[in-house]
């Protein structure tokens, strides 16, 4: 009897490319149209389910959809003249958000059930499955609307997965994502350093080499121009809701549709630009600095920050927003295995700012606005943030979490290698703290590669 070898397959990655189109006025009028029928498929769809949910049924977001398959056409015949994605999709991904929030509830994990979406309040965007779309160079042909012109070409080469259409301030994207073999996707890194990385205020990022990188600060940048330009869409608003026959400061009733005359579209289009802008300023330094220090290391210490907790902190949460310590960190995750570097994530209460990087004394009673301390045991003087750069660095160079370097990694990066993202056990401090024998607290360590 003859048994039947399984044939090794090649590891894959998923990518996706946002690239901005050029659309006429016809086909942008259409992108319009095809995200409120997307988002009026949520809505229905969401309703629908907290029905069946409040009369003590089991949902499901397949049964849901059939329903509304039955229906769509007799009831809504506008549906006709969009592209059956727009509205097939929001099923799935209702599906998907309820998955989120039972698993999340189970798990003990902060919560949110979905909510429905209200025009201009969210990401406008629709679906188009991968055999509804084709690519030729810097065109696009989508659905009814046909050849879009992109303003470059897709950078990657594999099977497309699907795309998305949305919209920011007044320019349209398309996000297409892709499934390529894992050693097409892997970058050259240009070095094997071995660093530690403290993220913070007033410089973003703090190395173990005392460089200091500042971040852009956009938001700050243009806050005075931001609320200048809100307060005239206030303003504008308000005269509607005069017009409406609602006294000023009353809350509008449900359901009411306040009229909306030109200037006040101008008005927001204006504060959407620049939103739109400080974002693009951001992003682009988090990809910068995010490409630098996987390139540039092997392995790369940090620290697991509570960014949800740290934004309760009033005073501070408008500086951290601007700088984005969620997206900087959400960026190494998946960055980091395609250059095959590894990252070491330090316990949440890890001392590294209050640790002397020589001693290993802890000062216990250093406080937040200390921005420079010196050791009551050995005397060095420390700046805060590189202290902890230095601690950092240590953790990534204990001897049980460090995968050595290889020109291989190096030059081509090895996939095997990369597809893990590097081998990291948890080490103690006594492994860490080599001279000092006598501290047995655990310092928890862990790899991220997906």
């Amino acid at each position: 009897m003859s048994r039947k070898r399984k044939i090794a397959t090649e590891p894959t990655i998923q990518l996706s490319h946002r690239i901005a189109l050029v659309p006429e006025q016809e086909q942008a009028i259409y992108f319009g149209m095809a995200c409120g029928t997307s988002r009026f498929t949520w809505n229905w769809a969401l309703a629908e389910w907290n029905r069946q949910f409040d009369a003590g049924l089991r949902p499901n977001s397949a049964l849901i959809k059939k329903e509304f398959n039955a229906i769509k056409y007799q009831q809504y015949p506008w549906l006709t003249e969009i592209h059956r994605d727009a509205h097939a999709e929001p099923f799935n991904n209702l599906g998907r958000a309820w998955a989120k929030f039972f698993k999340d509830c189970k798990e003990g994990k902060p919560s949110h059930a979905p909510v429905f979406k209200k025009k201009g309040m969210w990401r406008d965007s629709f679906y188009v499955a991968n055999d509804k779309f084709k690519i030729y160079g810097k065109e696009i042909i989508l659905p009814i609307v046909g050849k879009v012109k992109m303003t470059e070409d897709l950078r990657f080469k594999g099977k497309l997965l699907g795309a998305t259409v949305s919209r920011s301030a007044d320019r349209w994207f398309v996000s297409i994502q892709v499934e390529m073999p894992a050693h097409q996707a892997m970058r050259k890194r240009t070095g094997a350093n071995i660093e530690g990385a403290d993220l913070g205020i007033t410089a973003a990022v703090t190395l173990s080499t005392t460089e200091k990188i500042l971040s852009p600060k956009p938001l700050k940048k243009v806050l005075r121009r931001l609320k200048i330009k809100g307060r005239s869409v206030s303003r504008k608003l308000e005269a509607a809701k005069i017009e409406a026959g609602i006294k000023p400061g009353e809350a509008i009733p449900k359901g009411t549709r306040l009229p909306v005359s030109s200037n006040r579209k101008k008005a927001s289009a204006r504060v959407a630009k620049t939103h739109y802008r400080v974002t693009n300023i951001r992003k682009d330094f988090t990809h910068k600095l995010t490409d630098r220090l996987c390139r540039e290391n092997q392995a790369l210490g940090l620290e697991d920050l509570n960014v949800a907790g740290t934004l309760k902190n009033h005073r501070l949460a408008l500086a951290i927003s601007d700088v984005g310590f969620g997206e900087i960190t959400r960026q190494l995750k998946y960055k980091a295995p395609l250059y095959g570097t590894t990252l070491v994530f330090a316990d949440r209460w890890f001392p590294s700012s209050k640790m002397c990087h020589v001693c290993w004394f802890v000062h216990k009673d250093l406080k937040l606005s200390d921005r420079e301390w010196t050791c009551p045991n050995c005397g060095v003087k420390h700046d805060r943030d590189v202290n902890a750069a230095l601690n950092l660095k240590q953790l990534a160079t204990v001897e049980t979490a460090l995968p050595a370097a290889s020109s291989g990694v190096i030059q081509g990066t090895d996939v095997a290698h990369a597809a893990s993202g590097g081998k990291v056990t948890p080490v103690s401090y006594d492994a860490v703290l080599k001279k000092d024998q006598g501290r047995k607290k655990n310092v928890h360590l862990c790899a991220h590669s997906e």
